[in-house]
């Protein structure tokens, strides 16, 4: 069983704050929240790490102006997807 709404958010924006792409989240603790319920329906629907890196590289990029290689997309996938997984698994919400 899954954690409720509340929980998945508030671990998720941990995760996204500890990535912190732009450097602010220790002054701005929502500056990621707009990408937070697009990836929460995107795992909710199944999206593997592919589809979770492309969609924070064109966050990245489109939104954010940011050259993304140096945010490292692809390991903050495989992050959020083991986080995803084990969340879902375990019933808890451990962060991985």
């Amino acid at each position: 069983m899954r954690p409720g709404t509340d929980a998945l958010e508030n671990d998720l924006r941990a995760l996204l704050n500890e990535w912190d792409p732009l450097g602010v989240a220790d002054d701005v603790q929502d500056e990621y929240d707009c990408i937070l319920a697009p990836l929460l329906q995107r795992l909710r629907r199944g999206a593997d790490q592919a589809e979770i890196r492309a969609f924070l590289w064109d966050e990245l990029v489109e939104h954010f102006g940011l050259n993304p290689l140096p945010s490292e997309p692809a390991a903050v996938a495989a992050r959020l997807t083991t986080w995803w997984a084990a969340a879902g698994a375990t019933g808890g919400t451990d962060r991985a």
